[in-house]
């Protein structure tokens, strides 16, 4: 049988179905994070939306990933984020088609950020119809609206509630986990890995280890798993991508600072002060260097696609590419503190010394 996705897992079976340079972008105190965000949907709602992770590893299963291994995973060395979701194969319109099934307020954060931000699909999801990836939306000829048979272990009627990117190599539909149990998906069949400022080579394989070699364990850096624009969805590469818009900036700069500022976006919410998202700046700083880097026509301060590339611009008006007492001074104006300066630069030459 054709599918849609290419037959990538064979794990997914139906068997068990003019500004300024002296403005500072945050003054504030460490640790002033607002936390981690809110995860919980209740009657149909969703939760807002409030960090971008972008998956770095995706591990399929030939079934269940017992609950310890999933433990394990999240307790390696600096691994961020883990998130499991049922799934299996399923038909649509006559088609093979790889499902996903997910709670849409917490697995938002982990599509592309253009995907995460349309509240629309999640709540559609949240109301028990389905959302398909843009390519599936062409190929199978699905309207908004339309009620369509999926047959799993049960075929149920399901209204298709959107479409759109949603990054994961092989996976073309998301159904509510509600939906997902009745059509007898099986459970913790995948799990999504966040490790930023980590080898995505080495995550592979440290997961590999932990959940065997029966399991499908894909680097989504590597660039048969990119988006068709080329672009990556890794902290590790939206630093390296934005440090070559200022000549003579090191990436490393740029990861030093989101770690202190948000630790990879992992604590992007409203700091005390009134900074925001992953590299925690003032909204009037942002008005004046926000950049719109996933061109989308929006440079939204909570996307990292918008906001790392932002930081470089803001550091490059400081004179950051100039190296030297330049570059101190322009860490010196993302906050206006000597022992944040020296975190900072400490930091950076922890990352290039690691990435020698």
């Amino acid at each position: 049988m054709a599918s849609t996705s290419g037959g990538v897992y064979a794990a997914l079976t139906t068997e068990r179905a003019g500004p300024t340079a002296s403005d500072s972008p945050r003054d504030r105190r460490p640790g002033t994070g607002a936390g981690d965000p809110v995860n919980v949907a209740t009657g149909g709602q969703v939760a807002p939306l409030r960090r971008i992770v972008p998956p770095d590893v995706l591990a399929v299963g030939a079934g269940s990933i017992s609950a310890a291994k999933i433990k394990r995973i999240a307790r390696l060395s600096r691994v961020k984020d883990v998130t499991a979701v049922a799934g299996g194969a399923v038909q649509l319109q006559g088609r093979q088609v790889n499902a996903f099934a997910v709670d849409p307020s917490s697995f938002r954060s982990w599509t592309p950020p253009g995907t995460a931000k349309r509240t629309e699909l999640w709540e559609a999801l949240a109301a028990d119809r389905f959302v398909v990836s843009s390519a599936a939306a062409g190929q199978l000829q699905l309207t908004r609206g339309y009620r369509y048979p999926v047959v799993a272990r049960t075929m149920p009627n399901l209204m298709m509630g959107g479409s759109g990117p949603l990054g994961l190599p092989g996976i073309d539909m998301l159904v509510s986990e509600r939906s997902g149990g009745e059509m007898g998906l099986v459970p913790n069949v995948a799990v999504l890995v966040n490790a930023p400022g980590v080898s995505p080579a080495k995550v592979v394989k440290a997961v590999r280890k932990v959940l065997g070699p029966r399991t499908n364990v894909l680097n989504l850096h590597e660039s048969r798993y990119r988006a068709g624009d080329g672009r990556s969805s890794g902290y590790l590469d939206l630093y390296k991508q934005a440090a070559t818009t200022c000549p003579g900036l090191s990436w490393t700069v740029l990861a030093a600072i989101g770690q202190v500022e948000s630790d990879h976006g992992r604590n992007a919410g409203r700091s005390s002060a009134g900074a925001l998202g992953p590299m925690q700046f003032m909204p009037a700083t942002w008005k004046a260097y926000g950049v719109d880097g996933d061109g989308d026509g929006k440079a939204d301060i909570m996307n990292p696609f918008d906001a790392i590339p932002g930081a470089a611009r803001y550091l490059c008006a400081n004179g950051a590419g100039r190296g030297g007492k330049q570059l101190y001074n322009a860490v010196w104006h993302y906050n206006h503190a000597d022992w944040y300066v020296q975190k900072v630069l400490n930091l950076a030459r922890a990352y290039a010394a690691r990435y020698a």
